[in-house]
């Protein structure tokens, strides 16, 4: 198994280019389930996950072809996907335990044939992440669901009907799932209390270049008018807001001044707001943003995880990390996944002092971190301990990197490039 070795104490200095995002990639992808046409993707992410989802977009039935850069400079890679004809309404286990966003197949294949076969997803273990949401909705809409030996079966034999579907929580992935099932119904159908997040928008806008029909996104009340059917839509991923505000931590920690190139300041206003009130100057550039520490060391802050705008629960871990050597105290709650301070033990093997209180940490920053092994325990939590090796002195060796590479493209790659004493060990 790959290891990823660091040795702390230098500063960053220089450009990160910022990638699609691929929390925007995976359901655009299974929105190409919903036409016979060819949806053309662009800049998006050489990633894990988006692996894992072509190889059960394949046994659906789809043709894909990954091609490199588009001519011209643009950023990242182009995917073609060709759903002419739905070979398999069955997503299995073994594809879909990998990935949590496989359940995102559900809603185009239970509009597009009239029935799903899905397994109960996988992913990251921070907690139990329920799809109660995604079959109540469906429900509503006129699917008949049933739970039979770890699978989700549910038909509509008649079609979809449009319906109000009002989320007693926001949850990113049902409302997705609701948006591309709804886009083929007939008639209206009304999401209160949808997802808010960028990544929203965007799969609503290459809904939309597809033929669907939909107001809203952005806001909390997303009205969509059901067609017949969908066409084929080139469409480029939005820059990684997440990996964005991965970076900017990455320069806070280290004290270094980075540009991310590509970045959109507005989908990371909060993390911005957080950073400049821990001592970090973020500012806009023609190209993306800049983020630079002020002298001395950072100052504590307290963060609570929110739906978009607030602060992501996907930087929860990163910012966690940043905290343990600032000067003072920081709150850290978590109000979106339960068991999602796997990382605190492991950082705490490098010095932090952290004492987890329920869905609260209260961190108290140490003057310095200092290099060990320790274990990644799921995506962002696994980039919170490369971003505290940053930091630490001498060197930290991190265990179990292939969750990493599920999220993060080209990483040992980008922070090398701006000065990080950071490689890959590669397993015999």
């Amino acid at each position: 198994m790959d290891r990823i070795r660091i040795r702390g104490g230098r500063p960053l200095e220089g450009k990160i280019p910022i990638g699609g995002a691929k929390n925007a990639a995976l359901p655009l992808m299974t929105a190409s389930l919903l036409t016979e046409e060819t949806l053309v993707l662009k800049n998006l992410p050489r990633l894990a996950d988006i692996t894992t989802l072509s190889h059960l977009l394949v046994q659906h039935g789809a043709s894909i072809t990954m091609n490199g850069a588009e001519p011209g400079g643009a950023h990242g890679h182009v995917l073609e996907l060709t759903a002419r004809r739905i070979a398999s309404t069955t997503a299995p286990y073994d594809l879909v335990r990998k990935m949590r966003a496989s359940v995102l197949v559900l809603g185009p294949l239970l509009a597009r044939c009239g029935q799903a076969r899905v397994s109960l997803p996988g992913g990251c273990a921070i907690g139990t992440r329920p799809v109660d949401l995604h079959l109540k909705g469906l429900e509503r809409l006129g699917a008949v669901v049933e739970l039979r030996q770890g699978y989700i079966e549910a038909s509509a034999p008649k079609g979809l009907t449009g319906a109000e579907v009002v989320f007693p929580i926001v949850s990113v992935g049902a409302t997705e799932n609701l948006m591309m099932a709804a886009a083929l119904a007939q008639g209206e159908t009304t999401l209160v209390n949808a997802a808010r997040e960028p990544e929203i928008v965007d799969l609503a806008r290459c809904l939309t270049a597809m033929g669907a029909d939909i107001e809203g996104a952005g806001s909390d009340r997303i009205r969509i008018r059901g067609v017949k059917r969908l066409c084929g839509a080139r469409h480029s991923v939005i820059p990684d807001r997440i990996e964005t505000g991965t970076y900017m931590m990455a320069a806070a920690i280290t004290g270094g001044a980075v540009e991310l190139v590509g970045a959109v300041l507005a989908s990371v206003a909060a993390v911005g707001r957080a950073l400049e009130g821990a001592g970090v100057e973020v500012s806009e550039t023609p190209h993306g943003i800049h983020v630079r520490r002020r002298n001395g060391r950072l100052a504590g802050v307290d963060v609570m995880t929110e739906p978009f705008p607030g602060f992501p629960t996907d930087l929860q871990a990163q910012m966690m990390a940043v905290m343990t050597t600032a000067e003072g105290a920081a709150m850290i709650t978590e109000t979106i996944f339960e068991n999602r301070f796997m990382h605190v033990p492991e950082l705490c093997r490098m010095g932090a002092n952290i004492n987890v209180h329920g869905a609260s940490a209260m961190v108290r920053g140490v003057p310095r971190l200092t290099g060990a092994p320790v274990m990644a325990t799921d995506l962002r939590a696994s980039v919170s301990l490369v971003l505290a090796g940053l930091a630490a002195e001498g060197e930290t060796i991190v265990n179990r990197v292939y969750h990493l590479d599920r999220g993060y493209e080209q990483l040992e790659e980008k922070l090398a490039a701006c000065g990080a004493d950071i490689e890959r060990l590669v397993a015999d």
